[in-house]
């Protein structure tokens, strides 16, 4: 809950105002479990809270740990099926991959969440919990919401678990700490670009239109050209950052004919960076192989050249099926654990 929404909550029980601000220092400061931790409450005051309310966080129900250090966590949702977070630990930076949505309905070819369909949003709570409920969480640095779904089609909880992230009586980051993901989902993008101050990664993949929509067919809804004309009415050279994420296929999108015309594209965008991404295979998409070391380079070099910034993201925790695009909150992962 927000501190409004706590305020909301003491005077309907008949509490002081100034209670709310107490709960909110043990939920998002003391990190408590119950509300019986909350000692500067009276006993009676903590009776009438239990008899209402709980704290809501959960413990994963599994994990498993990668060869690079790569965790992923499962976490059950009570709908029936679970959804997973990656914490992915590099010199100093500590960063956990969320997810907003169980499932996706975006259905792009290339992501195993995508193919298994969607099954329901998660709530503020549900996002929240998987930032507070791991054993790493007091050391996170970054948080990005890159795990499964789509942020911008649950945007109600995804904005509100970014305030209670970000709001002094919450846990007080800074919004330059928080990257969203989105194929580009317009008018709930716009809120996001004019509601927070958060980094935004942008899934573009091809700059090719036809392309793009076999791959990603939100292209027919969101058309790839449309989010990067809103994209670029706002400022990302200084404070805040625009990265394109662009998955890389063998002979598929990975010629300089496609950075060329992908160079095209995003030169409206302001600051914008590029992140090239290898391609972790998916079972029942054979046809798709990630492009050679060779070939990313090229593809790389060509758009450094332009005078943009392009890096090749290092891959993490594909061993254990953490990588990118291969989330799916498989219950079956728990038969595998040791």
């Amino acid at each position: 809950m927000t501190l409004e929404e706590l305020q909301s909550v003491v005077l309907g029980l008949s509490m002081p105002k100034f209670t709310a601000a107490q709960i909110a220092r043990w939920l998002y400061v003391g990190r408590v479990t119950s509300i019986d931790e909350m000692t500067n409450l009276s006993k009676k005051a903590r009776e009438v809270l239990k008899e209402n309310y709980s704290v809501g966080r959960e413990k994963p129900i599994f994990s498993a740990e990668s060869v690079d250090g790569t965790k992923k966590y499962l976490f059950e949702t009570g709908k029936g099926r679970a959804i997973e977070s990656v914490y992915i630990p590099d010199k100093d930076r500590a960063t956990l991959c969320i997810s907003s949505q169980v499932g996706c309905r975006m259905n792009c070819r290339f992501c195993m969440t995508g193919r298994q369909g969607f099954h329901g949003n998660l709530s503020a709570t549900e996002i929240l919990n998987q930032i507070l409920s791991i054993p790493e969480s007091e050391n996170l640095t970054n948080i990005v919401y890159m795990g499964m779904g789509e942020p911008m089609d649950n945007i109600d909880s995804v904005l509100k678990s970014i305030e209670v992230m970000t709001a002094p009586w919450g846990l007080a980051w800074s919004p330059r700490r928080i990257t969203v993901s989105s194929i580009g989902k317009l008018d709930n993008l716009k809120r996001l670009l004019e509601e927070t101050q958060v980094h935004v990664a942008i899934s573009v993949h091809s700059p090719f239109e036809k392309e793009r929509a076999s791959l990603m067919p939100v292209e027919h809804a969101y058309p790839i050209t449309k989010v990067v004309n809103l994209l670029s009415q706002f400022d990302f050279k200084h404070q805040r950052r625009c990265s394109v994420e662009y998955i890389m296929w063998n002979n598929l999108n990975d010629d300089l004919q496609h950075a060329r015309k992908l160079a095209e594209l995003i030169k409206k965008i302001p600051g914008v960076r590029i992140n090239l991404i290898r391609y972790h295979s998916v079972p029942e998409v054979p046809d798709l192989t990630t492009s050679p070391e060779e070939k990313m380079i090229a593809f790389r070099d060509f758009l450094n050249e332009k005078g943009f910034l392009a890096t090749i993201r290092t891959s993490r925790g594909e061993d254990i099926m953490a990588a990118c695009g291969q989330l799916s909150g498989n219950f079956n992962d728990i038969n595998h654990s040791s």
